[in-house]
């Protein structure tokens, strides 16, 4: 059979298509495991080698589209179960200075740019504009892989992403003004008007859905594990529709839908139980992403590509770092936050396409913006991937992004009132807290150590010394009472302390000697080949959760 009677196969049967896919696709993510890669260049790489420029065996593309959207509305769906009010309040300032910033920033300098860069004013407004869009699939992704949701700079970068949803829509609405569709008659301040008042309904109706139904509803379904699943991926698409009827993107309808959810008793059960469905999903995404690509049209924009690529890299993240530290945060905090938006989106290729169709631009634009997508993507996904060990490395260059002296993030508390802390438990996870539970049980006098705000204010609530930051940077070191405790405990991932390259526990336990810590330290592990190199360096107990379990299992079991 040669090829042209393959793809001839695979067009008169899709089924057929997707096995093909999931075949392709399971091997350049074993590939990808192999060279250590995130899972995500593999996936954008499928899309290219099956889209139109290489293979080109992509043919069901609304299927993939579905399924696609499917995936992005229970992604966010799943992050709004981790957001509630208090968050939202907390967060909003910084979030909304920092979104608009950024958009601000980088489209009056890549303005600038396209314009030195000998393009036309009208394609250099596109451009700066599509350079302002960050992947909101991508960054939730990596975050959530890197189990940094929940963390302060997760948080913070999760709210300015809002912002730039919503900036998103009012330039679509600009655009739609402008001559697409009926909007064009409306005329655009009716428009948006529309937009505001959908958007007031849409919350009014997550408010009253969160105060008199949402407790009582997910009290029912929540009786068969079956139907929690399907009620749940239900109310994802429904949310997701009725913000994408109301002039939203899909990406902010999935969200409220979580946020419903946030408050009830049963949000950690759905998360787990959508998990391994949301990556199976999003799969799709990534092929529909990398498969719109056509490579044919690149080559005469290397350059100017090049050059936007570097300022959104480096512009993106500096900006941000720069108004959150204004702010009064930390350079570390607006480091890994600024990491985030050192990409363009798929919606920046939309805006392009938009551009195309109304006749303000010529194709070699979206080849311009397409190359800058590939490139940012790519390497924000290592950016991101590796943001710990690129903040060691960099940080005495950051000193200058700390231009507030108040300081808006989590003061530690000092340890008064009799307080010691002779046990240090860092990551108060799942087993974290039965760890820290037992010890006080025992009258163990204990401190805990988080990066999670809900966590610290949880068990400083308790009256437990509690420590609100990041165990693998140095500086938060100074502020922990290492002299004095005798046990350090780390029930953190592996992949929770840094690289995945080099494991970053050697690090860890270094940074504890140097900064005066005598005690004795233990680590979980999940991976028993990690237990001989963790004694050599120095750890004095290995804490195995699953065979832990099972041998005490086995002792009650008579």
């Amino acid at each position: 059979m040669d090829y042209s009677a393959f793809t001839d196969m695979l067009r008169a049967n899709a089924f057929y298509e997707l096995t093909t896919l999931l075949g392709i696709t399971a091997l350049f993510a074993f590939v990808g495991q192999l060279l250590r890669q995130p899972v995500i260049v593999s996936f954008i790489a499928v899309g290219v080698v099956v889209g139109p420029s290489v293979l080109d065996i992509v043919h069901s593309d609304d299927s993939i589209a579905l399924l696609s959207q499917l995936g992005i509305a229970i992604l966010l769906f799943l992050v709004g179960l981790k957001l509630d009010l208090s968050l939202i309040r907390s967060l909003g300032k910084v979030a909304v200075a920092t979104g608009l910033g950024q958009v601000i920033f980088t489209s009056v300098i890549g303005l600038g740019i396209c314009l030195l860069l000998d393009f036309d004013f009208l394609t250099s407004v596109y451009v700066g504009v599509a350079l302002t869009f960050s992947s909101t699939i991508i960054i939730v992704k990596m975050l959530s892989d890197k189990r940094e949701v929940d963390a302060l700079h997760g948080r913070i970068a999760i709210g300015f992403l809002i912002v730039q949803d919503i900036v998103v829509v009012i330039a679509m609405v600009v655009l739609s003004a402008m001559g697409i569709g009926e909007s064009a008659e409306q005329g655009l301040w009716q428009r948006l008007g529309e937009i505001l008042l959908s958007a007031m309904l849409m919350l009014v109706v997550t408010l009253l859905f969160v105060r008199f139904w949402a407790n009582n509803l997910i009290r029912r379904v929540a009786r068969s594990s079956e139907q929690l699943l399907i009620f749940a991926v239900a109310l994802a698409a429904i949310f997701a529709s009725i913000g994408h009827v109301l002039g939203f993107s899909k990406e902010l309808g999935g969200l409220l839908a979580g946020v419903a959810l946030a408050s009830t008793p049963y949000r950690e059960a759905i998360i787990t139980r959508l998990a391994s469905l949301r990556d199976f999903l999003l799969l799709f995404f990534f092929i529909s992403l990398g498969s719109q690509l056509d490579l044919s049209i690149l080559g005469e924009q290397m350059l100017p590509a090049v050059i936007l690529s570097l300022f959104v890299l480096i512009g993106n993240p500096l900006i941000v770092m720069i108004i959150m530290g204004l702010m009064g945060y930390r350079s570390r905090t607006g480091f890994l936050a600024g990491l985030t938006v050192a990409q363009i989106s798929e919606f920046s290729l939309i805006f392009i396409a938009m551009g195309i169709s109304i006749g303000h631009l010529q194709n070699e634009a979206l080849g311009l913006v397409t190359l800058v997508g590939l490139v940012t993507i790519a390497l924000s996904v290592y950016m991101i991937s590796h943001s710990h060990r690129l903040y060691e490395r960099l940080s005495p260059w950051f000193k200058i992004f700390e231009l507030s002296s108040r300081n808006r993030e989590i003061e530690q508390p000092s340890l008064q009132k009799g307080h010691t802390a002779e046990i240090l438990v860092c990551g108060a996870g799942h087993y974290g807290t039965q760890v820290l539970e037992h010890l006080i049980a025992q009258n163990r006098h204990v401190g805990v150590i988080d990066f999670n705000p809900e966590i610290y204010h949880h068990w400083l609530a308790q009256d437990i010394p509690s420590f609100f930051g990041d165990i693998s940077d140095v500086e938060f070191l100074s502020h922990l009472p290492l002299r004095d405790a005798k046990w350090f405990i780390a029930t953190l991932p592996r992949d929770a302390l840094g690289s995945r390259f080099e494991d970053p526990r050697r690090q860890m336990i270094e940074n504890l000697r140097n900064y005066g810590f005598t005690g004795r330290i233990a680590i979980a592990i999940n991976n028993e080949k990690d237990a001989e190199k963790l004694r050599e360096l120095g750890v004095d107990v290995i804490l195995t959760p699953y065979r832990d379990a099972a041998v005490q299992a086995a002792r009650i079991i008579h």
